[in-house]
């Protein structure tokens, strides 16, 4: 493990230090248990993060853990490099609550995964995403936000001519993205790119905030 006194991973605020132990004190043993900080996957354009308590002895080996006044940090390898640097703060807005900012951006292919990374490294800049990206933005995208959705071009393959797409907003999670897709994006951009190929979903239809749109 990282020693504690050489921790630099991440820092709290003295709010949100005091809000963590007031929460440790609640818990049995408090003594024995540390707060535990790491990166679940993406949300968004950013990290989507767990915080709990657990006890220390836990810790992998090759963890890092540290200490920020009396609170105990540990945070896992696989999350140190992606948490470097962070500051857990306390918000007062919405009703209250800790916030994590994180200077550190998830890289393109961690927010695609099921884009292969040589073709996120061909950039929206070819001639078909360009016209992909326009067709969205006027006339797809226009559509679905009645319902709360959104549709983004993450990547173009321009030698299979293959789309990817990511939907957000309602239409993360539908039961009807798949229908939406097929009979209204897809048919949306074949007719206005004939060369076009495929079209496949990207999203994480499982993580979605708002999986199903409610009208307010």
């Amino acid at each position: 493990m990282t020693s504690i006194d050489t921790f630099d991973v991440l820092t709290l605020t003295d709010e949100a230090r005091k809000v963590v132990l007031d929460a440790l004190s609640n818990e049995t043993p408090s003594e024995t248990l540390a707060l535990w900080i790491e990166v679940t996957g993406t949300r968004g354009p950013g990290y989507s993060y767990d915080l709990y308590f657990s006890e220390l002895n836990l810790a992998p080996e090759d963890a890092a853990v540290g200490r920020d006044g009396d609170v105990t940090i540990v945070v896992p390898m696989a999350s140190v490099e992606r948490l470097r640097g962070s500051r857990l703060e306390f918000a007062s807005e919405g009703g209250g609550g800790l916030v994590l900012v994180n200077p550190n951006s998830p890289a393109p292919e961690e927010l695609n995964p099921g884009v292969p990374a040589n073709i996120l490294a061909f950039g929206l800049d070819g001639p078909l995403a360009t016209v992909a990206v326009t067709v969205l933005e006027e006339q797809i995208n226009p559509s679905i936000a009645a319902h709360g959705g959104r549709a983004d071009l993450v990547a173009l393959d321009e030698e299979t001519k293959t789309a990817y797409i990511k939907l957000s907003g309602g239409c993360q999670g539908c039961a009807m993205s798949r229908l939406t897709l097929s009979q209204g994006i897809e048919t949306t951009l074949r007719e206005a790119i004939p060369e076009l190929v495929g079209v496949l979903d990207v999203t994480d239809h499982a993580s979605g905030d708002n999986p199903f749109y409610t009208s307010k």
